[in-house]
């Protein structure tokens, strides 16, 4: 700023403490705040010092060096003290304003002692008095002090003295106000009604700096206790993308780390600690760092309750920790600075308090959140354990409990056999228990059982049941079949099936053994029906005859099976599964209603026969099929099923996929809040099936659009942001990937992120560039330029408008070619000596419109669409020639451009009038612009004549209220319908105001 003279200077550091204002939060902010100060005090100018101290205060209060604040305050005020007369009217008010920031400096700081704070609100109290200023401030600052020492009784007197003085322009915001009176009742135990205070700061009607910010993280632990779980979720996702970036803000940040220990979200608390490590080392403000460190605390107890205590955990930087480690030093880091607090005031308030919350339990075992976070713990097994007994049960009432189980199939009989075998291990079993144990065991070992099936049926046949024997060795057959050795299967199969049918004419063995043989063999038909299926060099006869034999296969269990099963559920499940394997074979030859008719008898056999679990496989095969067949209906109801019958022993990839089906089956019905709810369930239990980054990026795609069709922007700009993450071409498909980038930069472009909305949107340009149809790459680099001109960068804007309506030619689209061209004369007259191109730009709209209504022959609907563009072009140009006024032109020159801005309205009206009704709304603003420019041109009459077009058309003259409403017996159809309309009531109500305005001109000039 050397060389220029002081006013210019002046203005110039004005411009420079405006640029580092708007600087992201931290240390580099601060240090340019300093040379800012020693620039302003070069000047010679008190104002500029003033102003100098002033930014320095406010970038200090909102960073981690709040304890820097306290030297250019003092210097502040001494100044004020010494010459008042060199503030002022804002600097006064600034001045006054951060006694409050300095009261809450100290409190925060513990090496300052409780009588100077003491001293201090005398001090603020005096002040403000001398001021003017209520005491409503000084109460608020007396009541802090009280909380925070834990004097509950001058606590609660300061607060009701705090709400019963007037409100003025000391006191906090209302979002501020608002927020620290919740805190309050929540310290009292009254959770429900902070969360109705702090209701419209979450709701957004009161905002500041650092509000909804701070009361979304305030309120999630209260949200937690009062089960309102979706709220909770929603204020993290929203509350977190808040706080993120803001360095003074980890107080809220560590309730979000806190949220995360207390909702099963353990793993999402770490990701949170390592995107902030300087959080743990940073002491310029020592209250925020104790709560910060008390849930680490927190967060590290709970991991080593879980497990392991060695796990590698973010902490702070110069080593690697352990949760173990990180725990033991964080608890000693939070104890210590509560001692000093404690030390200070003189109570052992604080260290209590800190206690406590390190001390808290999970309020929820988990809340799914919608983002993707690494496991901190193993899955969970899909089934329950088995009921712990009081007294462990000995071997026989072993054996007859997996006997139980496993002649009714349930699903936990596997386990039982299993604590079977460990409990015989030094007991010689008779070779029937053996036999079952070890027929378990090959269950349980799926592909790899074959040699142990080949053991029990070894022993079976010692037991003196032959019939088991050939069903063990049957079992044996398929398991390598299901290890991809078909052939061989059918092979081994053929001995044991024609000796159990010659046993069981023979009366040898019963139904229930020769079904098992007579399945397995179908089952390994089936095996080799999917592998002709799948294999490209099977010719159409061969794969007809595989079919063939694998239908007879499947119809030989109904045969040997259908009427017999009286109440065994073993029966029971071989006919539900013939059914099912006969509804493949339906669904294999195309016949696809008589598959799902199929597949829904066999679910039905399923759970008639007390086995549920058995039913979800085929229920979810017969919701695609009625889903193909357009049964919107019955696809949703199947799903529903599906996820009731599966229960807890439904695998968690299984309800992934079901809850992510039911999420697109009830979405495509416009329930996109149930929908969501499916897609986040589906998100979760893909994590948990390990398949975050492919099923689980799916979800988070799918409900991050749910979240934007419900326009709940924060919180699925959150999730897309995760589901990207993972999200790639090769696996999800490129559309998919354009698709969430699009969904995201509409959530960013809605929260005010402009420049990050253009990064996605022109990604997603890019990807699009490359496809056949071009209508996405125009739409979105359209949108890109949107985003790049809310971002205040004009110049990148109007290259990707340029691209945008070069794009739209291409592809025909003359709409999209005339918006473009529209938004660049918007932007061209921004910028300086851009009138001209401006005029130039909406001339060439007006022409491409006009060319393609030329072109555009007999279709009425075509035509009357680029009528209605046409008249929007004109009814724009005539807004952009009237702002192109310079106050500093010569004034025929100004009317010379009110003219032609007048004309290009009163062309675009006679356009939306040709439309007719559905150009009403559109005709009348123009008419309303019309007549305000007639104003402008001092021609009130022709104003006033607009305005009584505008009330004729909905239905008044204006002569029978003074806001142009209608009332009485000659209202029509439509004017009852408009009257509630708010584009007519504010039509109406302007019009009105404008014809009373001009009659008033008229009859002055008149008079």
């Amino acid at each position: 700023m050397s060389g220029l003279d002081g006013e210019t200077a002046f203005d110039a550091l004005r411009r420079a403490m405006a640029e580092n204002s708007e600087e992201p939060e931290g240390p580099a902010r601060n240090a340019r705040a300093e040379q800012l100060l020693a620039e302003a005090e070069k000047l010679n100018i008190p104002l500029a010092v003033i102003e100098a101290l002033g930014h320095q205060l406010k970038v200090y209060n909102y960073s981690s060096e709040k304890a820097k604040m306290f030297v250019p305050f003092a210097r502040l005020l001494r100044m004020w003290d010494e010459r008042p007369e060199d503030f002022d009217e804002y600097e006064t008010h600034t001045l006054h304003w951060v006694f409050k920031w300095m009261t809450a400096g100290m409190l925060d700081q513990p090496h300052i002692p409780l009588a100077a704070m003491e001293k201090w609100l005398g001090e603020m109290e005096h002040r403000y008095r001398l001021a003017g200023h209520s005491e409503r401030a000084v109460r608020s600052a007396e009541y802090s002090v009280a909380a925070h020492v834990g004097d509950r009784a001058r606590a609660e007197r300061a607060y009701a003295a705090w709400l019963a003085a007037d409100r003025d322009a000391m006191a906090d915001c209302h979002a501020c106000e608002l927020h620290e009176q919740g805190w309050w009742q929540v310290r009292q135990g009254r959770d429900a009604e902070a969360l109705d205070l702090w209701a419209p700061v979450l709701e957004g009607e009161f905002t500041c700096a650092h509000e909804p910010h701070a009361a979304l993280a305030s309120s999630l632990a209260p949200l937690l206790r009062l089960g309102r779980l979706e709220e909770a979720r929603a204020n993290h996702l929203r509350g977190f993308r808040l706080v993120r970036s803001m360095e003074s803000m980890r107080g809220a940040y560590a309730d979000h780390v806190e949220f995360c220990a207390l909702s099963g979200n353990e793993a999402r608390g770490l990701e949170l600690l390592a995107e902030r490590p300087a959080y743990f080392t940073d002491d310029g403000h020592p209250r925020s760092r104790l709560d910060f460190m008390a849930v680490v605390t927190l967060l590290m107890d709970r991991l080593v309750e879980l497990g392991p205590a060695d796990r590698p955990v973010p902490g702070p930087s110069g080593r690697s920790w352990t949760a173990a480690e990180l725990a033991a030093h964080a608890r000693e880091e939070a104890l210590a600075l509560a001692a000093r607090f404690d030390e200070r005031n003189g109570t052992a308030h604080v260290s209590e308090r800190a206690r406590t919350r390190m001390a808290q339990r999970p309020l929820v075992d988990r809340l799914p959140l919608g983002v993707r976070a690494a496991r901190t713990v193993a899955a969970p097994p899909p089934a329950p354990p088995a009921p712990v007994l009081a007294q462990e049960p000995d071997l026989p009432a072993l054996i007859a409990e997996a006997r139980r189980l496993s002649d009714a199939l349930q699903p936990n009989a596997v386990e039982a056999w299993a604590a079977v075998a460990r409990a015989a291990q030094d007991v010689e079993l008779d070779p029937r228990d053996r036999a079952e144990t070890v027929d378990h065991e090959a269950m349980d070992r799926g592909p790899e059982g074959a040699a142990l099936f080949e053991q029990a049926a070894e022993l079976y046949a010692q037991a003196g049941d032959p019939g088991e024997a050939l069903a063990a060795h049957a079992r044996a057959a398929y398991v390598r079949a299901l290890a991809g050795e078909v052939d061989e299967a059918l092979t081994a199969v053929a001995e044991p099936y024609d000796d159990v049918l010659a046993l069981y004419a023979a009366d040898g063995t019963g139904v229930r053994q020769t079904a098992s043989v007579v399945m397995s063999r179908a089952r390994i038909l089936m095996r080799r029906v999917q592998e002709a299926g799948e294999g490209a060099e099977e010719t159409e006869g061969a794969e007809g005859d595989v079919l063939s034999e694998a239908e007879r296969a499947v119809r030989e269990v109904l045969a040997l099976v259908e009427g017999r099963t009286e109440d065994d559920v073993r029966l029971a499940a071989r006919v539900a599964e013939a059914r099912a394997m006969l509804a493949e074979l339906a669904a294999r030859t195309g016949d696809v209603e008589s598959a799902a008719d199929l597949f829904a008898r066999a679910a039905a056999g399923f759970v008639e026969a007390g086995l549920p679990w058995f039913a979800v496989e085929y229920e979810a095969r017969l919701a695609g099929l009625l889903h193909h067949l357009g049964d919107l209906a019955g696809t949703e109801r199947t799903l529903r099923a599906a996820l009731e019958h599966g229960g807890p022993h439904l695998e968690p990839v299984g309800r992934a996929q079901l809850r992510l089906q039911l999420a697109e089956v009830v979405g495509g019905r416009g329930l996109a809040e149930e929908a969501a709810e499916h897609a986040l369930e589906a998100a979760h239990w893909a994590d948990e099936a390990g398949e975050g980054r492919t099923l689980g990026a799916w979800a988070r795609h799918q409900l991050g659009g749910y979240l934007v069709r419900l326009g709940r922007w924060a919180e699925a700009a959150e999730v897309l942001e995760s589901a990207l993450s993972d999200l790639r071409p090769e696996t999800h498909g490129d559309g998919v990937v354009v698709q969430t980038q699009w969904w995201l930069g509409d959530c960013l472009s809605e929260l005010g992120e402009h420049r990050e909305a253009a990064e996605r949107r022109l990604q997603a340009a890019e990807t699009a560039r490359h496809w056949p149809e071009q209508h996405d790459h125009a739409t979105l680099a359209h949108l890109a330029a949107e985003s790049l001109g809310a971002a205040g960068l004009p110049a990148e804007a109007d290259r990707a408008y340029a691209r945008a309506g070069g794009l739209w030619r291409e592809i025909g689209n003359v709409h999209g070619l005339i918006r473009s061209l529209r938004a660049r004369a918007w932007l061209a007259l921004r910028a300086e000596d851009g009138a001209d191109a401006a005029r130039e730009l909406m001339a060439q709209a007006v022409r491409e419109c006009e060319a393609a209504l030329g072109d555009a022959g007999t279709d009425e609907e075509v035509r009357a669409r680029l009528i209605g563009e046409l008249g929007h072009t004109h009814r724009q140009f005539g807004d952009l020639l009237a702002r192109s006024v310079s106050e500093d032109a010569e004034d025929d020159s100004i009317r010379a451009v009110l003219e032609e801005a007048l004309t290009q309205v009163a062309e675009s009206i006679v356009l939306f009038a040709s439309l007719g009704e559905d150009a009403l709304d559109a005709r009348t603003g123009a008419e309303l612009a019309a007549g305000w420019l007639a104003a402008d041109l001092s021609r009130p009459a022709e104003a006033a004549a607009r305005a009584r077009a505008v009330l004729a058309a909905y239905g008044s003259d204006g002569s029978d209220s003074s806001d142009g409403s209608i009332s009485g017996d000659e209202t029509t159809e439509r004017d009852r319908r408009d009257v509630n309309d708010e584009t007519a009531q504010a039509r109406r109500a302007e019009a009105a105001q404008m014809l009373a305005l001009m009659e008033e001109q008229m009859e002055e000039q008149q008079d």
